[in-house]
């Protein structure tokens, strides 16, 4: 006899376990010759080392199939206790998926440049992807670190935005700083909430799993095995966009999003996005990727708001 204990990390286990531990019930079933008991974070298994080597096989599983889906049921379960469970997993995905969103809904790249960022951030350490407002640059990069961090290619997620403030003073909002940078890093946490459920995700950043902060908070650190988004990119100044470029660690995915037609920095102040294109192109490295307005995915008129916008400015360039 053997007593073995599996600490289940990064998922509630309320949530993989089932109302009233319906889904442990049913595992249950599948290995009646041992004892299972549920603690916490912890499942304690007693019983012969083999069938405890084929529990916990299969447990790994369940909590694979829960990762990648956020779903379990019943049915999911009996699948997995199939001698190819473990193929299909594999099996059910689509190469194209990035990953699962917390209502089922398939995350993928839908554009051709949506589509070469994926790609290109598959082949490099190093990727910058400029483009107007809702081509889908912020939504693509965090389903790409949330894709890694699911298949452990990193063990952590670093979100950033410089802190300048878009026409508005973030003094006057009331709270401490976190309360004050909150609404700012919004979209970020937007994004985060399709894809992961929202108590797994506030146990994640909790634990520091996901770290959503100011990009004035990487200055002195060295990011290393995580995957790093810094997003707005274009209010950087140069010095900004040096420093933060240079916290890179060994094994770091580093995404750089903007867009240079919403710069907010003071009046005659370089972007820090601009000046890093232009000396870092010839960089074989480092991948550049320009969306278009081909690329925009939200609502029709978006496209014809940014037609109007250019058309403007062009028309005032003139006079």
């Amino acid at each position: 006899m053997e007593s073995r204990k599996i600490v289940i990390e990064g998922i509630n286990p309320a949530d993989l376990f089932g109302i009233n531990n319906i889904n442990l019930k049913h595992l249950k079933t599948f290995f009646p010759k041992l004892s299972i008991l549920s603690r916490g974070n912890m499942v304690i298994i007693d019983g012969e080392q083999e069938l405890i080597d084929a529990f916990e096989a299969k447990f790994e599983l369940i909590q694979q199939h829960f990762n990648t889906y956020n779903v379990l049921s019943l049915n999911n379960i009996d699948n997995l206790m199939l001698e190819n469970g473990a193929s299909l997993i594999s099996n059910g995905q689509d190469d194209e998926i990035l990953v699962h969103g917390t209502s089922g809904n398939k995350i993928k790249a839908r554009t051709v440049n949506q589509k070469k960022m994926v790609q290109a951030v598959l082949d490099h350490d190093m990727v910058f992807a400029v483009g107007p407002a809702g081509t889908g640059k912020t939504y693509t990069a965090v389903a790409l670190a949330v894709r890694a961090l699911k298949a452990k290619e990193v063990k952590r997620i670093v979100l950033t935005r410089p802190a300048v403030e878009a026409g508005e003073n973030l003094g006057f909002l009331p709270g401490d700083l976190k309360e004050k940078l909150d609404p700012y890093l919004m979209p970020l946490y937007d994004a985060l909430r399709d894809m992961i459920p929202s108590d797994k995700l506030a146990n994640m950043i909790e634990m520091g799993i996901i770290e959503i902060a100011p990009l004035a908070f990487m200055r002195g650190r060295t990011l290393d095995k995580a995957f790093v988004i810094l997003d707005e990119a274009q209010n950087t100044t140069t010095l900004q966009m040096k420093m933060f470029l240079t916290r890179m660690g060994m094994t770091a995915k580093f995404v750089i999003t903007g867009d240079m037609t919403q710069v907010d920095l003071p009046h005659r102040q370089k972007s820090g996005l601009n000046f890093a294109l232009e000396i870092l192109e010839g960089i074989d490295e480092i991948a550049i990727i320009r969306l278009g307005k081909s690329d925009i995915i939200r609502h029709k008129l978006i496209t014809k708001i940014i037609d109007a916008f250019e058309n403007a400015e062009a028309k005032s360039a003139l006079d």
